[in-house]
């Protein structure tokens, strides 16, 4: 279950994408680009992916996942990802150059593709009946495997990179943790401590006749 590519486009024009692991996405995004013809959402299989999208206003907001990836969650990135575009950069996505916003947006499609893939579930326990049943309204299309120039139309990922970036993640998250864990125990201890002192100098002072423990100084 994974994400591996997003990307903001202005019909065949590519204003900022992001992607995961290498593959030949652009090849075979060039071509699901050309289908896009008016405003609207739809999912694309090609092989065992699924090309998803959002059109609007000319601005075509699409990431490919595995085909075992939430829709639903997939679509709320989408949206999440058009909002924050839309509100940055306007209308002026418009009449951008190629990749005239990749150097800053591409970082959010990163952040956001990391946040919608740790937490594919949390996004959508809110959505309301009306978006679960919107979901029901995408639909689902096989995308013919021959391009327009009459080539076999495949996309291949190198899903190695994309785990070895997982596993760098899982690591970090691992020595987080851990540390974490440390300083957990070591203010328990701390408390442990400080109470056990507060309650042997109680008895102390009770068995020694009071806070300054006099009985016991005499001995």
């Amino acid at each position: 279950m994974a994400m591996f590519y997003a990307v903001v486009a202005r019909k065949s024009t590519i204003l900022a994408k992001y992607a995961q692991c290498k593959g030949n996405f652009d090849q075979v995004l060039e071509e699901v680009l050309r289908k896009v013809d008016r405003d609207g959402k739809l999912t694309y299989a090609v092989d065992a992916y699924l090309f998803h999208y959002i059109a609007s206003d000319m601005i075509t907001y699409l990431c490919i996942t595995s085909e075992d990836f939430p829709r639903s969650t997939a679509f709320a990135f989408l949206q999440d990802i058009m909002a924050r575009f839309v509100r940055v950069y306007g209308n002026t996505a418009k009449t951008a150059l190629p990749y005239s916003m990749d150097s800053e947006f591409s970082k959010v499609l990163q952040n956001q593709m990391r946040y919608y893939v740790e937490n594919p579930e949390g996004n959508t326990v809110n959505k309301v009946q009306s978006d679960i049943d919107d979901l029901k309204q995408i639909m689902v299309k096989n995308i013919d495997n021959i391009s327009q120039r009459g080539e076999r139309l495949e996309l291949l990922v190198d899903k190695a990179e994309g785990l070895t970036t997982h596993s760098a993640q899982f690591q970090r998250q691992s020595r987080e943790l851990r540390r974490a864990m440390f300083w957990k125990n070591v203010k328990m201890y701390l408390v442990i401590g400080v109470v056990g002192f507060v309650i042997f100098w109680i008895i102390l002072s009770i068995s020694c006749g009071g806070v300054h423990i006099p009985k016991c100084r005499k001995h």
